[in-house]
């Protein structure tokens, strides 16, 4: 299969010309070594097994022997033989002039303890799976960096799919090896597949600790029902305590498992204080690194979306938080939410590294987004009257936030990108790009 070029591409050009090695992170399946092994010219696989107990022999004797080899030079996997990293952390330091010589993949379901953490010398990127620009499902006419960048920027584009579309798209996920299935129901048995191993064996794999593979499931299973919320881990707890009996102290550990394994992810809240009675909703809004694990988790497939457009509003949202984080890592940005007690509130923060941001909320309908629009207007018009009260007294000004970049709508079926004549951007989802 033709590669295809990926988000994290954009961030290893710019690491590799500061660091001798690139550690990848991220969720099984979603292109760590295909990524790495375009880039490299020698690839040591040390789970081939043909090669592996010799590769195992050399990395536990004599890993420098490796460094012979023609760079960059690619130790995939490289967890099986840990005496890697420190060899490869060693070589850096040594010689320093040869960026960009290494690059580490690894399995995530497994912890390896290094004497060493390769601070200044090895760099780690997190990659996710695919986004839908990166799948080919969006059409990428909208770029959200040029929202940002360019003021005078008005996107205009047609959705290219329909509402249906999304469906299947959700449940498949952006998972590389989906593209080489052609049959569409066969593409849905990827997330399904992956779902089964979380619990059956990577949460216990990830520290060597066995763990109730039930209780993982209705963990899991809790956790999408709550995709895209605020909800308290007590509640998520409740749910498995329901039918199981376990502490929350134990919980708590296949919670932490799970993160470990990139397989949940939560958005941090957006902290400003621009109203002081006012409390802001601090609680991280859970995700899944990809929604189709949360649709595997529930059992459900493309058609019951037809039925429960609720559940697929919880999922559509996961699923664009999902391409803003990939985004966000091959900018140097951030994303968060915000929500208060009055019920002001931003799906989600996408924060560049000057400090420039949009306020973004995410719709499943087209009927929503005059509501959206109201409500985006609203919290820059409040942020813009906090500020002139903060500045009201020049002596002791108080604290003043800096207003919107961007005012953002995406929405699962609008027929089109525009923006309107307050200054917010529509932009249909699968016309969205980085």
């Amino acid at each position: 299969m033709k590669y295809i070029t990926r988000l994290t591409d954009q961030v290893i050009d710019k690491r590799r010309k500061a660091f001798n090695a690139i550690h990848i992170v991220g969720p099984k399946g979603c292109g760590k070594t295909r990524t790495c092994s375009e880039r490299c010219k020698t690839v040591i696989e040390f789970q081939d097994e043909e090669r592996r107990d010799g590769y195992l022999q050399i990395a536990d004797t004599a890993p420098t022997l490796f460094f012979r080899n023609e760079k960059p030079i690619l130790f995939d996997e490289w967890q099986d033989a840990p005496r890697i990293w420190g060899a490869v952390r060693k070589d850096c330091d040594d010689h320093p002039e040869d960026t960009g010589s290494y690059y580490l993949t690894g399995s995530s379901s497994r912890k390896t303890e290094t004497p060493h953490t390769g601070t200044g010398r090895i760099t780690s990127i997190q990659m996710y799976p695919m986004t839908a620009w990166e799948t080919g499902d969006s059409e990428g006419s909208v770029s959200l960096t040029k929202i940002l960048d360019q003021p005078e920027y008005e996107p205009a584009a047609m959705n290219p799919r329909k509402l249906e579309d999304l469906f299947h798209i959700i449940c498949r996920g952006g998972w590389p090896r989906c593209l080489t299935i052609q049959d569409e129901e066969g593409k849905l048995e990827i997330a399904r597949d992956y779902f089964r191993q979380i619990y059956l064996k990577d949460i216990s794999a990830v520290d060597r600790i066995d763990r109730d593979s039930e209780i993982a499931r209705i963990l899991l299973q809790s956790y999408a029902r709550n995709t895209a919320t605020l909800a308290k881990k007590t509640a998520i707890y409740a749910d498995v305590k329901a039918t199981q009996s376990v502490s929350d102290p134990t919980l708590a550990s296949y919670v932490s498992a799970l993160e470990r394994l990139y397989v949940i992810h939560d958005i941090d809240a957006w902290m400003p204080q621009i109203r002081s009675k006012t409390a802001i909703r601090a609680a991280k809004k859970h995700i899944f690194t990809d929604p189709s694990i949360a649709a595997a988790a529930l059992g459900i497939s493309p058609d019951y979306f037809y039925k429960d457009l609720d559940v697929f509003g919880h999922l559509f949202e996961n699923l664009v938080l999902r391409d803003l984080l990939a985004y966000a890592e091959a900018h140097n940005a951030h994303v968060m939410h915000y929500r208060d007690d009055t019920g002001l509130e931003a799906d989600a923060v996408y924060q560049t590294e000057d400090g420039r941001y949009a306020l973004i909320e995410i719709k499943t309908g087209a009927n929503a987004i005059p509501s959206a629009e109201k409500n985006l207007l609203r919290f820059k018009e409040l942020i813009r009257e906090h500020n002139e009260k903060a500045n009201a007294n020049p002596e002791h000004p108080g604290v003043v936030y800096r207003e919107p970049s961007a005012l953002i709508i995406i929405c699962s079926n609008a027929p089109m990108a525009y923006t309107s004549s307050n200054g917010v951007t529509v932009v249909p989802y699968l016309c969205m790009r980085d």
